[in-house]
């Protein structure tokens, strides 16, 4: 089944070789659309025999990415930015789920590697190469909208939500928003688009959400709440606007945390975690809620969370790292040392889950094992956080743990 590779693209020659790479074999052609990159990207793109068109950027996502669906020829469109990549596990589910006769769109689990706060999000980055479906909005671009008219119009066509992990995505990596200056260009895009389409409660999540980032909590706070007012008395069937729903509650939550009123943080996030999305979605919030939990003082009830994380996503080093502090907490220290050995085997280079584990290594008497983490924080620290290998080495010196 023919697939074609869709993508737009701007000085990304450092990416862009790993995103073209993970698609050969997958897909039958690659088309890129240039928005005036100045340095090798065009040049590798067609090195690995894609088809460059240029395009003379007009701050509008939706405007580009339609433009390179311009140019697709297969039955099938893969939409990818050049700092992702697809996960080579995943190929054989996506060629099954393409061979679906009433397939229309294919969504697509991404995995946010380096993202604070939402590990997971769905993307309808597979579709069929249909007049009908078109990005919309000119930032979060998106099919959404004009694949909800399509469905209208021909009911028998299906959306298939993919459970497994298809795209890689390290744009959330630290530093990767800043360098690019993302945060406010989304913002000033966003704010325009709002300007002219006040009851977009998608927009809303995404605006209320980048706020609460850039640290203007209360406008967040009044955004996210819009939206929840505009779903609340939308004519869509609750399961339509269930994704919308979860990133609302759910960045509410971050929100009424960062603003210490956590008993509305708690509700939000406990209603995040009840919509009728996928459980690999939710993660995120029931990491927060874990976290608010464990503040508190409810541990069991952090304990529980953190254990749904695991479960849900037993990859997830953060969890296995969250799930081993409440369980230290309580005591629990062999659980504990098994949960911190396990975030260290996904993640070699966490220096938290080292140091924490040579704690509670000590508090059962292994010292040489607890020794042997602590070098390991401490080196790690050294690479990222000199100051805090600084601080551990001096603690250890002053118990009589290292010496002078």
């Amino acid at each position: 089944m023919d697939l074609s590779l869709c993508m737009i693209v701007k000085n990304e020659a450092d990416k862009l070789p790993r995103c073209l790479s993970s698609v050969q074999g997958m897909v039958n052609e690659m088309i890129v659309v240039d928005t005036g990159s100045t340095d090798q990207t065009t040049k590798i793109a067609q090195s690995f025999g894609a088809q460059v068109y240029h395009y003379s950027w007009n701050n509008n996502f939706s405007a580009a990415r339609n433009e390179s669906l311009r140019y697709a020829q297969g039955e099938w469109i893969l939409v990818l930015d050049a700092d992702e990549v697809l996960n080579p596990a995943c190929i054989p589910a996506l060629k099954q789920a393409m061979q679906r006769e009433q397939a229309l769109v294919i969504n697509l689990v991404r995995q946010e590697i380096g993202a604070v706060q939402s590990p997971y999000s769905l993307m309808s980055r597979l579709f069929r190469n249909h007049f009908g479906i078109r990005f919309s909005r000119p930032y979060h671009s998106m099919v959404d909208d004009s694949v909800t008219r399509l469905l209208q119009r021909e009911p028998a066509w299906k959306i298939i939500n993919l459970p497994e992990v298809a795209i890689l995505h390290d744009g959330y990596e630290p530093g990767a928003i800043a360098t690019r200056n993302k945060r406010q260009q989304a913002k000033v895009t966003m704010e325009g688009y709002l300007a002219t389409h006040p009851d977009d409660a998608y927009v809303c999540a995404k605006l209320g959400a980048l706020y609460n980032d850039m640290g203007e909590v209360a406008q967040g706070i009044a955004l996210l709440e819009r939206g929840l007012q505009i779903l609340h008395h939308s004519a869509q069937p609750a399961e339509e606007n269930a994704p919308v729903l979860y990133e609302l509650y759910y960045h509410l939550g971050i929100a009424y945390s960062r603003s210490q009123n956590l008993v509305k943080a708690e509700n939000h996030y406990r209603t995040a975690t009840q919509q009728p999305i996928l459980n690999r979605l939710k993660v995120g919030a029931y990491n927060n809620l874990g976290g608010l939990l464990k503040a508190k003082g409810d541990l069991s009830g952090a304990r529980m969370n953190y254990e749904i994380v695991t479960k849900i996503d037993p990859s997830l080093a953060m969890g296995h790292y969250n799930l081993g502090m409440t369980l230290k907490a309580l005591g629990m220290m062999p659980d504990a040392i098994d949960h911190y050995q396990q975030a260290i085997a996904l993640n070699p280079a966490y220096a938290e889950a080292y140091q924490n584990l040579g704690v509670t290594l000590l508090k059962v008497g292994s010292v040489l094992e607890s020794l042997d983490a602590f070098r390991e924080a401490i080196a790690l620290y050294e690479q990222h956080d000199p100051p805090e290998a600084i601080r551990l080495r001096q603690g250890l010196i002053e118990m009589g743990l290292l010496k002078q």
